[in-house]
């Protein structure tokens, strides 16, 4: 199973979790930082880190993300962090 946080408190939900169950977690680069990335994978945790932004990303830079993801880990069940537009109930 892989997660796809797109804000930093998902990301750090998603990670604590994903090392519970041994699951992979991907972030945006603005979920965490670069040393976070670094401290975090040397301390065992599955976690990629893109080179751009997630947190307000168009549905087209989500579906690239997806696109991704699916050619690292083919088959696999992908949970993806949902974020609601401003104005939304």
């Amino acid at each position: 199973m892989v997660y796809l946080a797109l804000e930093p408190r998902a990301a750090s939900e998603a990670i604590r979790l994903a090392a519970i169950a041994g699951w992979c977690v991907w972030v945006g680069s603005d979920a965490i930082t670069p040393e976070e990335h670094h401290r975090l994978c040397a301390n065992g945790a599955q976690l990629t880190r893109f080179s751009y932004p997630l947190a307000n990303a168009i549905p087209d830079v989500i579906a690239d993300s997806l696109v991704t993801i699916e050619e690292h880990h083919p088959g696999e069940i992908v949970w993806v962090q949902h974020v609601w537009s401003e104005g939304a109930n």
